[in-house]
Formats: structure tokens, C-alpha cells, sequence
């Protein structure tokens, strides 16, 4: 029960913090509520005992990305805005319905037993031999260089272009 409760909490801190982050217009703002997504996605892969998963989160995403993307963000000076995050009282209550919303359809989900398996199908047995053999690092390791490399490195490209076109930006409006 304590668990469903938790995961709940970080489930809702993350859909927050990734919807607060896209529609924040502070850049700064935007960035803090990514660091609380990642960290609630960490928190719910702690409760799926996938505490590699979580520490590889914390560190490379917010720790090292995120960081990237501060410095970022203060080379290119984009962190004074005139318009602030706070909106009228129309925008207040449709946040307020559509979180509602979202409650009942959560609450009502685990009301009726909808809770899916997160291992894809594999039995806690199944798991737990693979553990056994490989360990925690060779269990995500195996499928993330074998199956998923390509995805992988356009992942690591992509930020490279990010990092460059940024740099590019700010050499131009140097005087």
C-alpha cells in the first residue's frame, strides 16, 4: 500500500514537472522543473528496484546534461523575461479540472486491478535469474548495446549538435 502511494506521488511529480517544464517561459524555471522530473522518474525506478537505472538517471541526465543545459542557457543570456508564469484565474481552473481529471482516471484505474507488468511479460523468477547470471549492469547493459545502439548514439549525436549550434549562437551575438 505504501508503495502504490509512492509511486502515485512520483508518478504525479513527474507528469507535473515535465508538463510545468514545457510551458514555463522562464528558462530557468523550465530547467528546475526538468531536474524534479528526472528525479521523480528516479524515485519510480527505485520502486521497481531498478537501482542502476536510477543512479545512471540521476547522474548522467541530471546531473551532467542538465548542467550542459544551464550553461547553455547562461551563454546565450536567455534568463531575464519580462512575462511571468503566473496566468489568469481562467487558466488556474482549467489546471485544476484537468488534474482532477487525471486523479480520477488514476484512481479508478487502480480501483479496477488495471496495474500492467513493467518487466514485459518475465516472471519475478525470470528476472531474478537473470540477475543471478549477468548481474544488474549486464541485464541493462546487453539490450542497450545490442539492440537499442542505434538509438543510442542518435541520442548522442543529436546533443552534440545541440551543444554546437548553441556555441554558434552566442559567437554571433558577440560584438
Amino acid at each position: 500500500m505504501i508503495l502504490d502511494f509512492f509511486f502515485v506521488l512520483f508518478a504525479v511529480m513527474a507528469i507535473g514537472g515535465a508538463t510545468a517544464m514545457v510551458f514555463a517561459r522562464n528558462p530557468l524555471a523550465s530547467l528546475l522543473y526538468l531536474v524534479m522530473a528526472f528525479f521523480a522518474l528516479s524515485g519510480i525506478f527505485v520502486l521497481l528496484d531498478a537501482h542502476f537505472i536510477a543512479a545512471v538517471n540521476l547522474i548522467v541526465y541530471a546531473g551532467a546534461i542538465l548542467v550542459l543545459f544551464l550553461f547553455v542557457i547562461m551563454l546565450l543570456n536567455l534568463g531575464r523575461t519580462e512575462k511571468t508564469d503566473l496566468r489568469g484565474p481562467v487558466y488556474r481552473m482549467l489546471g485544476i479540472a484537468v488534474a482532477g481529471a487525471l486523479f480520477a482516471l488514476l484512481f479508478v484505474m487502480l480501483r479496477g486491478g488495471h496495474a500492467t507488468s513493467m518487466a514485459g511479460g518475465m516472471g519475478q523468477a525470470t528476472i531474478d535469474a537473470m540477475l543471478q547470471s549477468r548481474g544488474a549492469v549486464g541485464v541493462v547493459a546487453d539490450p542497450m548495446f545490442r539492440s537499442y545502439l542505434v538509438p543510442f548514439e542518435i541520442t548522442s549525436l543529436l546533443l552534440l549538435v545541440a551543444i554546437v549550434g548553441a556555441i554558434v549562437l552566442a559567437r554571433r551575438k558577440a560584438p
